[in-house]
Formats: C-alpha cells, structure tokens, sequence
C-alpha cells in the first residue's frame, strides 16, 4: 500500500465512526436504539441497499464465476426473483409496528415461538456476520498482505464502536455514507479490468470452454437450483431478523416500500459487476493456481495502485463500508431479539437505560460468536450455503401463520423443528449412506447426491425442497390435530396486518393498534374463512408488476452484455 491509500483509508475510518458515535444522540429510549421510525425513502433504501450488500458477497460471486462461468451471478441473484414481493412484504412488516420479527411470533402465537425465533435468528446473523468478516479478510489479504485476522479485528471493533453507542439510527446514518461507497467498491475494478482482456470480446477469444458464458451451466447451477433457491430465499427473507429494521424504519409504509424494493434492485445492479469482474478475472489470471475466494483482492492489487495513487485505500475504503454496513445492522437486530423476546419478559417494568445496557451487552456477545465464526467456517461460499438454509428454518412458520388461521402453536413449533431436523440429517449423512443412494438408478437420473472437493453430499436445491417440505407438511398436520390459537388473538393479529399506518402514529407497545385507530373490513381474495389472503391494492399490483418488468429487463440486459 501507498502513502495515499493509507491516508484514505484511515480518513474514511475515522469519519465513519465518528459519525456512528454522532448519531448516538439519537438515542433516547429503547424504540430510537432498536426501531426509529424517522427515515424517509432516500434513507431507507441506501439502508436496505447497505444492510443487504456486503463484499463477502462480491468475494462469493467473483469466486464461483472464476469456477463455474456467469452462472456463478445466481449466488446472489437467487434473491432476484424474490426481489417484486418486497413491494407487498414491506407495508405489511410496518403495519406489525413491531420492535422485532420476535414480537410478531408472539402476536400470532405466543412468547415461546418468539423465543424460539429469538435463538434461531441470533444463530442466523451471528452466522452471516462471520461469513462477511471472513469474506472481507480474503479481499484485503489478497490486495495487501495484511493479514486476515488483523483485518477481522480492525473491522469488528469500530462498527461495534458506533453500533453500540448509535444502535439502527447510527447503522442508517451510516448506511447513507457507506451505500454510496459500496456502489464504488461494485463498479472501481471493471472498466481497467475489462481494458486489460480486451472487453467481452477479448474474454470470448480467450475463454473457450463456451459453458464459461451460459447463465444456467449443465451440472449445478441449472434451472431446477435457480428455481429451488429462490423459493427458499422468498421463505426465508420475511424471518431474517434485519428485515423488520429494512422495511419498518421508515416514517410512512411507502418509504419502506421503495427503500427495501429499490435498496435491493441496486444490490443486483452491483452484481453484475462482481460477475464480470470474476469472468475478466478467468482471462486475466490464467493459469495461475489462486483461492477463489481471494480473486477479487487479487485483481485490485494488479490494478488499482497502477491507475492512481490512493486509489486502491478508496477499494479498501469501499470494502470496509460493504461490511460494516451490514454488520452494525445485525448486531443491532440480534441485541433486539434478546432484550425484547428473551430478557425483557423476564425482567418486566425496568427502565429504559437498564434495557439498552442489556442490548448493548448482547450486542458484544453476538458479535464474538461472529468473529468465531469467521475462524471457524471453510471458505464463503460454504458459509453462505448455510446462512441461506439456516435463515429460512422459521419461514415455513411465519408465512402458514400470515395466510392459514387455523395454524396453531404446535404447529409453528413441528414446522421449524421438522425443518431443522431434515436440514440437519441431510446435511451430515454419512458418505457409505451417500454412496449408496448415488448407486440407485433413480438418484442419478435426479442427480440427487453428487461429488464436491469435500465428498458426495445430497446436492443443495434437493436439501432446501426435503426440509421446505417436511415444514410445511408438519406443521399443516399438528396444527389441524392441536388446540387452535383463540379467536381474540387471531382477530388482533389480522386486524394489525389490515391497518394501514397512519402520518406520526406512534405506539406504546409492540403489536397493538393506537387507540382510536379504525380496523378497515376484511377483504379476502378466496372465500374460505381459514385463510387470510387479502386483496391487493391498486398500488400493490402496478408495483409488483413494475417490479417483475425491471427482473425481466435487467436479465435480459445482463445476456445481451455478456453475449
């Protein structure tokens, strides 16, 4: 690193904290620390565009478009597909006026669900905050030689800095910064990488294995994988716990419309040039015998200090705000989980201050489980296959409780506990078991099982179908031979979901409706009183079909580029 690449790098982390720790006068009560309501959709979408975009992502798609060829994108535009019903889910997570996800397990069943989503939710962002430091370190080891580990240690202590003292305002304060940035570390590499192989052109006259350039790749990323891990993502999506902060801090239910929809559009914007970054990376590198994971950082180390001096600490810079954007986020989340699902039920009628000290507490505690995992998982793209299964084991839940009133308690509890189960026994079968299923005429037509660097194991989209499955059969089974949920509570949650929010509402207790508030007539599009689908409003409908036209456009920009 050159004198000015240090110089922006140090600048950068010292404005950023300081004004993480800035924000911290925001913070009065427990609602400013864990869910401000204050943000309209400039902020909010550079939030969900922040909190959902990390460089352990560029590091995932570059690595696996370095192996597998443009198919490698669908590592994060598995969530493409999903992206159109944000513009649905976004008014409705508002209308909860929950503090956490946790609290809407309660509203709709009980404490003990939201319990259970406490510890799995936790579980799920230590996990993925792990998988981002993990990431990160590979870029900036590559692209400087510092040490991962040093790296991990740097990033952790100052986004825990701001994060504790700020809480999700400082995380959204931040955001705005840090999302601008992200944008440049997605796009800084591209255009001198792509001078250096000659453009697309020069990439097709070097790479000549022609599947190298095929968005759906004969062997594992083919339609069937696309398909099943975006129906996992949309399961799963509604239960990461960062989701309520992404769509519920905005001031009105249009701002976190447009901020978690649009924040989420530019996320696949930018994946696109992580993809081709990762193809140019095939062509440039050549035969070189490099760690997928560390391509990213090694092309800007061969570029970048070449082009300008300062310009690779403005990459690193980048990086850094990708990360820590994200990971503020989820600590914050986690924190929220704990105090307002597990403690605060506990310990009723305490102040405030007792409260945040609490979340600030957990916060360290979910964070250090984080940066074990960071030493812990194999590589990224082994930890991101987990976060995705992990993060939709409480969805099948979330959504048969949204549509189905007959889903009762146990029901919840058999859906996630079945799910975990199947996840779990298919994950860890032993090899003598896989070997045989393999052997089986059947198994091979479907490729059920297939070989990896590590072993045969039950290949991923078949996982995410036995366990999306079993959840779902489960918990229709229990729920129909248990107790129902009484009819008092089911009318209070459904009339949250039908309630739009009304300018400056505010609220004294998670889940409940302000007082006076009119509960608009249940409108449901089918006539079964057990389910709860409501019909859509016009606002709904041109969104979502904007959206589906911006999916289509931007795939077909995407081929017409690349091929």
């Amino acid at each position: 690193m050159q004198t000015a690449d240090i110089v922006c790098l140090v600048l950068y982390l010292v404005v950023i904290t300081g004004v993480g720790i800035w924000a911290a006068r925001l913070v009065r009560n427990m609602g400013d620390f864990f869910m401000p309501r204050r943000f309209g959709k400039v902020m909010m979408m550079t939030h969900a565009f922040g909190t959902g975009t990390h460089s352990d992502q560029a590091v995932s798609v570059a690595s696996k478009t370095f192996l597998n060829g443009l198919s490698g994108i669908w590592y994060q535009w598995l969530w493409l597909f999903a992206t159109p019903f944000y513009w649905v889910i976004a008014p409705v997570m508002r209308r909860f006026r929950a503090i956490t996800t946790g609290d809407v397990f309660a509203a709709r069943y009980d404490r003990s669900v939201a319990v259970l989503f406490a510890v799995l939710g936790m579980a799920v962002l230590s996990l993925n905050i792990g998988v981002m430091l993990l990431g990160s370190g590979a870029v900036i080891e590559a692209g400087t030689g510092i040490p991962a580990s040093v790296a991990i240690t740097v990033m952790t202590v100052l986004f825990v800095a701001y994060g504790v003292a700020g809480g999700l305002s400082a995380a959204i304060v931040t955001d705005f910064i840090q999302g601008i940035l992200t944008v440049v570390f997605s796009f800084i590499l591209l255009p001198f990488v792509f001078q250096a192989v000659g453009g697309m052109e020069g990439l097709h006259e070097t790479i000549t294995e022609r599947e190298m350039f095929s968005l759906v790749a004969p062997g594992e990323i083919g339609i069937f994988y696309i398909v099943m891990i975006a129906v996992n993502g949309l399961v799963g999506i509604v239960v990461q716990p960062h989701t309520m902060g992404n769509c519920a801090a905005g001031r009105t239910e249009m701002d976190g419309r447009v901020g978690f929809m649009c924040g989420n559009f530019l996320k696949r914007i930018c994946t696109m040039a992580w993809c081709l970054t990762g193809l140019a990376a095939v062509a440039y590198l050549g035969g070189r015998e490099v760690d997928p994971d560390q391509v990213y950082g090694l092309m800007a180390k061969e570029f970048l200090p070449q082009v300008l001096p300062g310009l690779l600490g403005v990459f690193l810079a980048a990086l850094l705000a990708s990360v820590m954007s994200s990971c503020d986020s989820f600590m914050i989340a986690s924190a929220g989980l704990f105090t307002e699902n597990i403690y605060k039920p506990l310990a009723p009628g305490r102040p405030d201050r007792h409260y945040l000290r609490v979340g600030r507490l957990v916060s360290l505690a979910v964070v250090a489980g984080g940066v074990g995992a960071a030493f812990v998982l194999p590589d990224v793209r082994e930890g991101l296959k987990w976060f995705w299964k992990i993060s939709a084991m409480m969805g099948v839940a979330f959504w048969l409780g949204l549509f189905w009133r007959r889903t009762t308690v146990a029901g919840a509890w058999a859906a996630s506990l079945t799910a975990i189960t199947v996840l779990l026994v298919g994950s860890f079968l032993p090899q003598a078991v896989l070997a045989r299923i393999q052997s089986t005429e059947l198994a091979g037509r479907l490729w059920l099982v297939h070989d990896t660097a590590k072993g045969l194991e039950i290949y991923l989209p078949w996982q995410m179908v036995f366990y999306l499955s079993a959840g779902v059969l489960a918990g229709i089974l229990v729920s129909l031979l248990t107790r129902p949920v009484r009819e008092g509570k089911l009318e209070n949650f459904y009339a949250l979901v039908r309630t739009p929010v009304a300018p400056g509402e505010t609220l004294q207790q998670p889940c409940t409706l302000p007082e006076g508030a009119e509960v608009p007539a249940r409108r449901s599009l089918l006539p079964w009183r057990s389910l709860e689908i409501p019909v859509p409003t016009i606002t709904s409908v041109v969104g979502f079909v904007a959206a589906w036209l911006l999916v289509g456009a931007m795939i077909w920009v995407f081929y017409v580029i690349t091929q």
